[in-house]
């Protein structure tokens, strides 16, 4: 029964590379192929064929040991909270997921439950080995030699992902034997508490208190670190996480041989205690494959967010009147639909993100806060023009599917263009229009004069919100007019063709977005210039002005042109092409 069990993986894998094949036949494909395969080789792939030389070979001999200490040790603190996020969040059973097909097949045939256990094992190789080759390629830029990445990746990954597995059998027996998720969680709570009193006691008394006046000094801060995390109970608290991280760092085959047969002990390990865990998981699975299920076809449907978890009723941004325009009636559906991205946990994250972007920019304690926050702002604000049109998606692409409804509305073709495009815009200038109050803060430790930078601040303030709704105008009408090579939903291909499909249609919209912007240059660099020649005053907010009436014009060509475009559009015309 293994064998044959060995023969369906081998076949599914054979079908797929196969259909992969095939479809290179289509145009979008084929060019989509070309274009991936350039860029994974001349951003990953070159790096295998000649070794980069530098301060980029950092596996060469160039990495003192202290370092590769302090690297593996950080490297086995993050593994560790990955084990414990294992076993503290989960609450489910444990639950190996089938499809409905293999649930149809493989239940009431006489596979054992062990035999199922390698099913999955066998079927997650595959997702297990892209991976490591994924993780190579990007390690492979700094140095180092590839088969020793490659082979320390399968290492960490699968034991990982067997630790994984053998944490839901053993939560699923610790529940059959009535200990509950919360009482689990507390006995592990508590045994972390202890641990870390016993930590922070320890390095009380063994280790001097750091000198906060060196803390921009990264060689004191590293010491310091190497000090906590040689001695006392640390290192036998990260052991078993450092043998799995050691052959990562080996500089030749010894090391890695050395290092190798350890990891590769604690792998087996792990693959004797899931392949023994005597558990029942075969309800749990029906159930997990059914959510499963859910949740491809709410993602067909375009609900991405009901499909990653359950979620309450969201609040309407505001009443919505009986009578006005009709596009404020898609601009109250698509701020509900973007309520639901931008959460307050959302919030916290991003606060998190800045925070500590912050806090190294000012490490050594020199600069003003408000001179940090302002350049941090201003970072985030041009980092939002190039990728808030890709993450807020609350438009037609987010519709796309259902075109044919839209059709249906009693509304002008432009005006469903309009209350389509208008949230995800609103949205994105409201954010940068919070980041501008931080703004003063960069232009003061320049010594800019207040009414310079109060000047440019209202200027960009005037100019951002056309400018976003250009930027969500080029990728909205390249979903209208190139829909077989828009990548919109669960059933949308996948591979590196779809990645050059991806990358074509980014640089198509950059071009575009290159042209749209000449015009509002020109105008803003001509009144820039004819002002303070002839009135001898470089003045910034009347450029301004005549750079966001010409966006505005844009605006409007644009989305009467996007309104024609979505008149046109059929999505089964190509769907093929």
């Amino acid at each position: 029964m293994f064998s044959a069990l060995i023969y369906l993986q081998f076949q599914t894998l054979k079908n797929r590379i196969a259909s992969r094949f095939l479809r290179l036949k289509q145009p979008k494909y084929l060019f989509g192929a070309i274009v991936g395969a350039a860029y994974f080789y001349f951003y990953f792939g070159r790096f295998f064929l000649r070794a980069p030389r530098g301060h980029h070979d950092i596996f060469a001999g160039r990495i003192s040991p202290e370092n590769i200490f302090l690297l593996e040790s950080l490297g086995a603190v993050i593994l560790l909270l990955v084990i414990l996020y294992a076993w503290i969040v989960p609450r489910e059973r444990a639950a190996l997921t089938f499809s409905e097909s293999e649930i149809a097949f493989l239940f009431p045939a006489p596979v054992s439950r062990r035999g199922l256990i390698h099913f999955k094992l066998l079927r997650s190789q595959t997702a297990i080995l892209f991976t490591v080759f994924f993780m190579t390629l990007i390690s492979q830029r700094f140095g180092g030699s590839a088969w020793i990445h490659a082979a320390s990746w399968y290492l960490i990954l699968s034991t990982l992902s067997l630790h994984m597995l053998g944490a839901s059998f053993a939560r699923t027996m610790l529940l059959e034997r009535g200990i509950s998720n919360w009482t689990r969680r507390l006995v592990i709570f508590g045994i972390l508490i202890a641990v870390a009193a016993a930590v922070f006691i320890w390095a009380r008394q063994a280790i001097p208190k750091p000198e906060f006046s060196n803390a921009g000094d990264f060689a004191a801060l590293q010491d310091y670190a190497n000090k906590v995390l040689a001695s006392g109970p640390v290192p036998w608290l990260l052991l078993p996480f450092r043998i799995l991280l050691r052959p990562y760092f080996a500089a030749n085959a010894m090391e890695f041989l050395r290092a190798f047969f350890p990891a590769l002990l604690l792998l087996l390990l792990h693959y004797v205690w899931v392949v023994r865990s005597d558990v029942a998981f075969e309800e749990s699975s029906l159930d997990a494959s059914r959510k499963q299920a859910e949740k491809i076809a709410a993602m067909r449907a375009g609900n991405w967010r009901s499909a990653s978890r359950k979620i309450k009723k969201m609040r309407a941004p505001f009443t919505l009147a009986s009578s006005g325009p009709p596009a404020m009636a898609l601009f109250w559906k698509n701020l509900i639909s973007a309520g639901q991205m931008v959460t307050a946990r959302f919030g916290i994250f991003l606060a998190i993100i800045l925070g500590c972007f912050a806090l190294s920019m000012n490490a050594g304690g020199r600069a003003e806060w408000s001179a940090v926050l302002g350049t941090v702002s201003a970072m985030f604000i041009g980092w939002s023009l190039l990728v808030g049109p890709q993450l807020l998606r609350h438009d037609f692409r987010r519709d796309l599917a259902h075109a044919d409804v839209l059709k249906t509305f009693p509304m002008r073709n432009w005006e469903i263009a309009v209350g389509e495009i208008l949230a995800p815009a609103a949205v994105l200038t409201g954010a940068q229009w919070l980041m501008l109050f931080f703004a003063p803060g960069a232009f003061a430790q320049f010594h800019i004069e207040k009414k310079i930078w109060t000047e440019a601040i209202f200027a960009t303030a005037l100019v951002l919100p056309p400018l976003n709704f250009v930027l969500f105008l080029l990728p909205n009408a390249g979903a209208l007019l190139f829909p077989a090579w828009f990548q919109s939903g669960k059933d949308s291909p996948r591979g590196i063709e779809a990645t050059g499909q991806r990358l074509i249609m980014v640089f198509g919209q950059l071009l575009a977005l290159i042209v749209a912007l000449v015009p509002a240059a020109t105008v803003f660099a001509a009144i820039f210039f004819l002002m303070k020649i002839y009135l001898g005053v470089p003045m910034i907010f009347l450029p301004a002005v005549g750079a966001t009436l010409v966006l505005a014009g844009e605006v409007v060509l644009g989305v009467l042109l996007l309104g024609k475009i979505f008149e046109k559009f059929d999505l089964s015309a190509d769907a093929a092409g």
